[in-house]
């Protein structure tokens, strides 16, 4: 008995892990994020590409499996320089996403993802230079088209129209990264990858041209702050004027105030001495000798030379005064 079940079991451990084997040479498991590609001695044309997840089975040492991947691969291109419509060299980084969407086409094409990057590199890279080409740089730097300008309070009412206003644009830079998505898609469909979005990732100038455009940047800021420095010093002679032309007026009327006054003061102080010399003859001949001398001391000094008549009343005067000297400077009689 013990020898007929040794008999029984001896095959049954032979032969249950040939089974196991051939189970597992015979089967491949497909998970989510990836698709199968089967080719038998190199032919594609065995069955159709294997894009469900889980447990399928294939021919042992006949059928190879060829994985390829399921999920959306990012591309990032490489930063090249290209000449704008303009000739104006810019320095432009893109990015993309994209999948296989014809496994067999794909491998048949490519093969391997490291061939399909090089293609990418090609044609995303050779129509983002032609969709660059054709357009100037506010065309790809600007995102809308119909924005209404920001105007700076300082810059209203000067004559540069880039001081206050947008080019008016056709082209957008959505526009061009749809133009560059539609000439590169069927290209890519030929080789079984859908390209599915393209941007631009980084604008830059060229370093030459960034300084020039810098160098024009504060040309114009020059441009601005001289256009202001000549309005602040017309104002200020402006203001300068004014003030000079009121302190002028003002002058003028305290100049004719003061006359006015002055006036008044000495037509008083006449009437005053009219009334006061005009009392009795004594007193008025007294005010004509005051006045004569007033006015002989106003006209003559240490320097005057005069020539006077006997009969002049400037003589005369002269004559009465040496008269009476002689007697003003006669001593006083001693007492006895």
């Amino acid at each position: 008995m013990r020898l007929k079940m040794n008999a029984f079991f001896f095959p049954l451990l032979f032969l249950v892990p040939m089974a196991i084997f051939a189970l597992f040479l015979s089967t491949y498991i497909v998970s989510e994020t990836e698709q199968v590609v089967i080719t038998q001695f190199g032919d594609l044309n065995v069955t159709d590409p294997v894009t469900e997840p889980g447990l399928h089975f294939k021919l042992p040492f006949v059928w190879k499996i060829n994985r390829i991947e399921k999920r959306f691969l990012p591309w990032d291109g490489p930063p090249i320089e290209i000449s704008t419509k303009k000739k104006d060299y810019l320095i432009v980084d893109t990015f993309a996403r994209w999948r296989i969407s014809d496994p067999k086409l794909y491998f048949t094409k490519l093969r391997d993802e490291r061939s399909a990057r090089s293609r990418l590199d090609d044609i995303l890279g050779s129509e983002t230079r032609n969709a660059v080409a054709k357009h100037e740089i506010i065309e790809i730097i600007r995102t809308t088209k119909d924005r209404v300008p920001a105007q700076d309070e300082n810059l209203i009412g000067l004559n540069e129209r880039n001081a206050t206003t947008f080019t008016n644009l056709s082209f957008g830079r959505e526009d061009v990264e749809a133009q560059i998505f539609e000439t590169a898609a069927p290209k890519l469909e030929k080789l079984g990858i859908k390209l599915l979005d393209i941007r631009f990732k980084r604008i830059n100038y060229n370093e030459s041209v960034r300084l020039e455009i810098y160098e024009s940047m504060i040309k114009e800021r020059q441009k601005f702050a001289k256009r202001f420095r000549f309005e602040g010093e017309a104002e200020a002679e402006r203001i300068e004027g004014e003030k000079d032309r009121e302190l002028a007026v003002i002058a003028s009327e305290a100049y004719r105030t003061e006359a006015e006054i002055r006036g008044e003061a000495d037509a008083n102080a006449s009437d005053i001495y009219a009334r006061a010399y005009n009392k009795t003859p004594e007193a008025a001949e007294f005010y004509a000798f005051q006045q004569t001398l007033e006015t002989y001391k106003m006209i003559l000094d240490r320097q005057s030379s005069l020539i006077l008549t006997t009969n002049s009343p400037l003589f005369n005067l002269f004559k009465n005064l040496q008269s009476k000297m002689p007697t003003l400077a006669e001593p006083a009689p001693d007492s006895p």
